[in-house]
């Protein structure tokens, strides 16, 4: 009377997620625990029959990426095939693991007598005195070679050799001092004092020897920066890679069912390489030659990433770390060669041809064209990496070109590998048929043997005829024509009487 009514009772709980499987492992959409971003959606829970191996992969989160990502429009559900996948469970599910296996410079002294030195060290004297007596040209000589930039006398070697072992500026000036004493000096201090007068010698050198290596250091860098490049270019318009990637999204995600990596939305692509490490349950076979088989048999045109990646190989060899420095170092050099330039004193010596030579022949927009390369290769591979959603600050572009590179080649052998594997089987299933085949044909002969043979378990009732034609074949000679005659051809009247006459007495 006036009491409250009890609340009704409360909904009924929604729907366990496992009423949603279906056969071969095809689960439900799991919601998301979060919103997701750029409009994407939640990965199929699969839902495998049996316990899976699984493919360790690094995980690449939504939060990660960026709207232009691959993985943001990745479609691994339209390679979703039943038979794929139920071939999948099959040679991937877990057994118990069996046993896995793994796989002068001679020093030489130089001694040689010198004479008392004045200024330099016994150990910088010791090495000038090396490298002199390996040219054996006439100190002079050397002198007039680095004056007049000649550059058919001049080596880099012998530029390099020289700047390593030269004494210091204030050390030659030091020597001048001793040129009325020249005679009694040792070699090395001689060479000082000829030395000595070339003014700034130390920077001549080294911009000599910058103008020498430079055409080479073009046509070295060059062909990198081109390289890097056009790989970066090829990984990332390549339809037949994109269409792989979402495959082994789609098997990565269905053996991971149930453990933390399941229902990922992406992978580091140095995850490729694992590939060949989850192996089947017979151990036989891996993931990788797996993969093969599936885009041999249904995807071929997956195979084609491999021509694809025409520039990689070379790429991959490339550091791009190396590559910066020697164009800041290139770079460095040309500014300084150019206030060499600027500020170097007027030649005293009409052979000094340095400033002529140097400012002729020697373009800096080389250097230019290059840097600019340079820099749109940069924008490349950063583009590139940020498509796969690849950090920057963790992956160096060296170590994401190596890794594809790596996985092309594994992924060729693995092709030439199913090729042997498939002959193999086809030797074997050639070789039983022909054993069958053998064995029959023998079986065969033997039965034919037997009729050709007349057996002598007779009844009473059949004794008599079959003597009689027993008795016939003999005298019209029937029963010895299927075997090898011994004897003529034509037989003779009283041997068919022989024959008669045994039959008669049988």
């Amino acid at each position: 009377n006036g009491a409250i009514p009890p609340p009704p009772p409360p909904p009924p709980p929604p729907p366990l997620l496992n009423s949603l499987r279906t056969p071969l492992g095809f689960g439900g959409w799991s919601p998301p625990s979060c919103a997701l971003p750029f409009g994407m959606k939640p990965k199929k829970e699969f839902k495998p029959e049996v316990t899976m191996k699984r493919l360790n992969w690094s995980k690449i989160r939504p939060q990660e990426m960026t709207e232009s990502c691959f993985w943001v429009k990745a479609e691994e559900d339209k390679y979703e095939n039943a038979d794929m996948l139920c071939k999948l469970e099959l040679t991937f599910c877990c057994q118990k693991r069996g046993k896995e296996e793994e796989d002068f410079e001679e020093k030489k002294s130089i001694k040689k007598r010198i004479k008392e030195l004045k200024v330099l060290d016994p150990k910088i004297a010791q090495n000038l005195s090396i490298f002199l007596g390996s040219f054996r040209v006439p100190y002079e000589e050397i002198k007039m070679m680095i004056l007049e930039v000649d550059e058919t006398q001049l080596s880099e070697s012998m530029i390099q050799n020289l700047i390593k072992h030269l004494p210091e500026q204030e050390q030659l000036n030091a020597l001048s001092k001793f040129k009325n004493e020249y005679n009694n000096l040792s070699e090395p201090e001689q060479f000082g004092v000829v030395m000595s007068n070339v003014k700034r010698l130390r920077p001549r050198l080294s911009a000599i020897l910058f103008k020498l290596q430079f055409e080479e250091q073009v046509n070295n860098i060059k062909p990198d920066i081109m390289a890097v490049s056009a790989a970066c270019e090829e990984i990332k318009k390549s339809k037949s890679f994109s269409k792989l990637l979402e495959l082994v999204l789609l098997m990565g995600n269905y053996m991971n069912a149930g453990s933390r990596n399941a229902q990922t939305f992406g992978y580091n692509l140095s995850s490729l390489c694992k590939l060949k490490d989850t192996k089947s349950a017979d151990q036989k076979t891996t993931l990788l030659h797996f993969l093969v088989e599936v885009c041999e048999e249904s995807y071929q045109d997956v195979l084609n990433f491999v021509e694809d990646f025409q520039h990689l190989d070379k790429a991959s060899k490339v550091s791009a770390e190396n590559l910066e420095k020697s164009l800041k170092h290139m770079e460095k050099q040309l500014q300084q060669l150019e206030k060499d330039l600027q500020t170097f004193p007027i030649p005293e010596d009409n052979h000094d041809k340095f400033v002529t030579k140097m400012s002729i022949s020697f373009r800096a927009q080389d250097f230019q064209k290059l840097a600019r390369m340079h820099e749109n290769m940069e924008k490349l591979y950063q583009n590139v990496m940020g498509y796969y959603a690849i950090d920057l600050k963790k992956v160096s572009v060296e170590e994401f070109l190596t890794d594809l590179n790596n996985f092309r080649m594994m992924f060729m052998q693995a092709v030439k590998e199913n090729v042997r594997r498939r002959e193999a089987e086809e030797k074997q299933r050639r070789a039983k048929i022909a054993k069958e085949k053998a064995e029959k044909e023998k079986l065969e002969r033997q039965q034919k043997k037997k009729r050709l043979i007349p057996s002598f378990s007779f009844t009473e009732g059949e004794e008599t005829g079959v003597m009689d034609s027993l008795l016939e074949a003999l005298q019209s000679g029937a029963a010895f024509r299927d075997r090898r005659k011994r004897t003529p051809r034509h037989t003779t009247k009283s041997q068919s009487n022989h024959a008669a006459a045994c039959a008669e007495s049988l």
